[in-house]
């Protein structure tokens, strides 16, 4: 495998940051995760530009145009010949030192791409659907780390994800601090009740998912009306459907949340149409790999 490190392509042996990089000492930077359908990086523009804001947001600059950022992402691919995979890109501060000023890191960011085969969950759940928890670990508030920067600040995450682990469940259902249901782990979430799709909104602490807005558009386009609101365990409970949206994961069906049954139990209408159109815009989408 081959990973572009910094604009050049190296061996995974040979791919290494410094010890001292502020991204490995203090989550310090930056991520985006990328699909590739049939030689096509589905929708690279607008991951892209996530995660120029998210870098802007921290005040981290990147030291190449959108434009030749693309043109890393195509021979990251190409390099290792991946036609249908994933892409991580990551960007950090770059080298400082044991303090935790960033004025410290002189040397520029370092930023890395990985292009990769992805499997996030076994194919049973998306035939069957996957059951959920609520656990007690809450969303990080907005005042403190906006959910919209894609960081590398992943903690608040992974602890709801041992958490959800520990009680048996491959994913949790995140609350914010008023009670709100906010997203999973790694995903969005939606809802279908009454034939309405329904999905938290991005103030409740909420990723600005490309994935999850993409359905939102699909299901315009198809006649569905779409809400993104406030909602409460409550909502997802009495819910006709329930599914989790992800670049990684796609859209997987989840039939059971706390123990509550969603719906009859199985992965509703609603999400299998809604699947279906969103993988046949995959590979038309995006930036060819060729």
């Amino acid at each position: 495998m081959q990973i572009n490190l910094n604009g050049v392509m190296v061996p995974k042996e040979q791919a290494v940051v410094s010890v001292f990089d502020h991204g490995l000492l203090y989550g310090d930077g930056v991520f985006e995760g990328i699909r590739i359908y049939g030689g096509n990086i589905f929708k690279l523009g607008e991951h892209i530009d996530r995660l120029y804001d998210s870098a802007k947001a921290i005040m981290l600059t990147i030291p190449i145009s959108k434009k030749q950022m693309i043109d890393e992402h195509v021979k990251a691919a190409k390099a290792n010949n991946l036609m249908d995979g994933y892409i991580r890109t990551v960007i950090t501060r770059g080298v400082g030192d044991l303090g935790l000023d960033p004025k410290n890191c002189k040397g520029g960011t370092t930023y890395f791409i990985i292009a990769d085969k992805v499997s996030l969950y076994p194919a049973e759940y998306y035939e069957n659907g996957l059951s959920i928890t609520t656990v007690a670990i809450r969303r990080n508030m907005g005042e403190t780390l906006d959910p919209r920067i894609k960081s590398l600040n992943y903690l608040n995450n992974i602890l709801a994800k041992i958490e959800a682990n520990n009680h048996g469940s491959l994913e949790a259902v995140m609350i914010n601090q008023a009670g709100y249901v906010a997203e999973a782990t790694g995903d969005n979430i939606c809802i279908v009740k009454d034939g309405v799709l329904l999905t938290p909104d991005r103030a409740s602490g909420a990723l600005d998912g490309i994935t999850r807005n993409t359905v939102m558009d699909l299901a315009v386009e198809m006649g569905i009306k779409t809400v993104e609101k406030m909602m409460t365990r409550y909502d997802l409970y009495t819910a006709d459907e329930c599914f989790l949206t992800g670049t990684a994961a796609e859209l997987i069906p989840v039939v059971k949340v706390d123990s509550r049954v969603i719906g009859d139990g199985k992965p509703g209408v609603m999400m299998k149409k809604l699947k279906d159109a969103y993988h046949s815009i995959t590979k038309t989408i995006g930036v060819k790999v060729q």
